[in-house]
């Protein structure tokens, strides 16, 4: 696991303020939301902590694209939870010579099926899984379908679920040629229409997995795209009250961070704090640069992994951690086939009281040669809100936020510690002053491996007192982990 020293950070930093009122003035308002470590935001001071990235622990092969409608380059999936049922959307056919793109059901996010929906022929049958089709050599209507649930409180009933997709602007053999993007409807994720004439967005490469959803935070739509940006392969944003006429594409905002190329994006608001957006890109290393496989000297079409990014808005991230959150492994099929390998599904499941899955595609067909190969979909789980921890080794560490405003009477952590570690938590005011009965002296030492412990001190949890004044919490930590914070009711 990747680790990185808090004081060695751009965005962290040591501040003295000059006065109670300036002090106020920079707090950062967390009201009663939950608040992740995933970049420097709130950490103001450390001492012998570090930021640490957390990798998925790759699970159970969960589906093969081994039906005769699927193959070698099927992959680029969308993972839904609608109501008690986990969706999965991703493109089918084998030579992309006819794109399909398809549909598979579970309860757990680990069976998934097909259903039989009755809906598009393949061979002469509509027995399939099949919810839209397409001839991939006119890139019409059909490359890369990308389909998300319309949490908009407006959307229609019959445009309860919508989609962009890759087209072509004008009809194969006519002179406008462009790739395109079209925007799709459905009133159950199943039956799609084409939601008018013209493209949505024109400006953009497009090849690639484009994801768009309602944010909630802009109240209105926005869709993360590919393009070319600087001689790398990388992202944009655009956005659209009605879905119908979006603004010009952006390019995403890294700071100081080196552009790498991203060959998908991964962009999605975390289902449990939609005020933190989380990136989650396929990187490809191309041919020019690692044409060959180390191990076996075999020949590929580049390499790829993923990588890990968090922002605030949706359009300036923090890269704090360039090491690679998912990684090709031991297996040699996951290195080549770079246009597809290791790359993460978009959305996050939630599996379980404490766990979340993330997907990603392996044995992705190494083209341009003709391997053979059957595409596979790998689980990969996290505890809750564990992208990133601010870790304490067993020699212990501190860090100490930024002046936070708060909602709530009870602040609450989601934790973890070996069976010697522990975690103090002191509240100081503004200026760095213990509030008395609930400073470091009075703070009940915790233990143990939980995702929602109530803070005590030796006068109780409440702290409803201190709520909508600034206040800074000083962690004392011991072999442990800290994933996430809440005040709370």
């Amino acid at each position: 696991m990747r680790t990185t020293n808090l004081r060695t950070l751009a965005v962290v930093l040591i501040c003295c303020c000059p006065a109670p009122a300036a002090c106020a003035a920079e707090a950062v308002d967390v009201g009663s939301r939950l608040e992740l470590f995933v970049d420097g935001r709130l950490i103001d001071k450390v001492d012998g902590a570090r930021l640490q990235l957390n990798r998925p622990v790759p699970r159970e092969v969960v589906f093969r694209f081994d039906a005769p409608w699927e193959g070698g380059q099927s992959g680029y999936v969308t993972m839904l939870q609608d109501g008690d049922v986990y969706r999965m959307y991703y493109r089918g056919g084998g030579d992309l010579g006819r794109e399909y793109t398809c549909l598979a059901e579970s309860k757990d996010g680990i069976t998934w099926a097909r259903p039989r929906l009755g809906l598009f022929p393949v061979d002469g049958s509509k027995a399939n899984n099949v919810v839209w089709t397409g001839e991939k050599k006119a890139y019409w209507e059909s490359h890369n379908f990308s389909p998300f649930k319309d949490t908009n409180p407006s959307a229609l009933p019959a445009q309860r679920y919508k989609a962009v997709t890759l087209g072509r602007a004008t009809p194969p053999g006519e002179k406008d040629d462009r790739k395109v993007l079209f925007a799709f409807a459905s009133p159950d994720g199943v039956h799609w229409k084409r939601l008018g004439a013209r493209p949505i967005i024109t400006e953009g490469s497009f090849d690639s997995h484009n994801c768009a959803f309602w944010d909630s935070n802009r109240e209105e739509y926005v869709c993360y795209l590919r393009q070319g940006i600087k001689g790398k392969r990388g992202v944009c944003r655009a956005t659209s009250k009605d879905f119908t006429n979006w603004t010009q594409p952006v390019p995403l905002d890294y700071g100081d961070a080196p552009l790498e190329h991203f060959y998908t994006n991964g962009v999605v608001p975390y289902f449990r704090a939609e005020h933190i957006y989380l990136g989650f890109p396929m990187r490809f290393v191309p041919p020019q640069e690692r044409s060959t496989v180390g191990f076996d000297n075999r020949k590929t079409d580049g390499l790829s992994d993923a990588v890990f990014m968090a922002g605030r808005d949706g359009l300036h991230f923090d890269r704090l951690f360039m090491e690679a959150f998912i990684r090709p492994g031991l297996d040699p099929e996951n290195w080549g086939g770079a246009h597809g390998n290791s790359t993460p599904a978009w959305g996050i499941l939630q599996t379980g009281p404490a766990e979340m899955s993330i997907y990603w595609t392996e044995h992705y067909e190494n083209y341009p040669e003709n391997t053979g190969r059957i595409p596979q979909i790998r689980r990969g789980t996290m505890r809750l809100d564990g992208f990133v921890s601010v870790n304490a080794p067993y020699e212990g560490g501190e860090f100490v936020t930024k002046p936070l405003v708060f909602e709530g009477s009870k602040l609450v952590l989601n934790m973890s510690t070996s069976a010697v570690g522990s975690v103090k938590v002191g509240i100081e005011d503004a200026d760095g002053q213990p509030i008395p009965g609930l400073g470091l002296n009075d703070a009940v030492e915790i233990w143990g491996d939980e995702i929602e412990r109530i803070v005590n001190w030796k006068g109780g949890p409440d702290v409803s007192r201190l709520a909508g004044k600034p206040v800074r919490l000083r962690f004392v930590m011991k072999d442990a982990d800290l994933y996430s914070i809440r005040f709370r009711s």
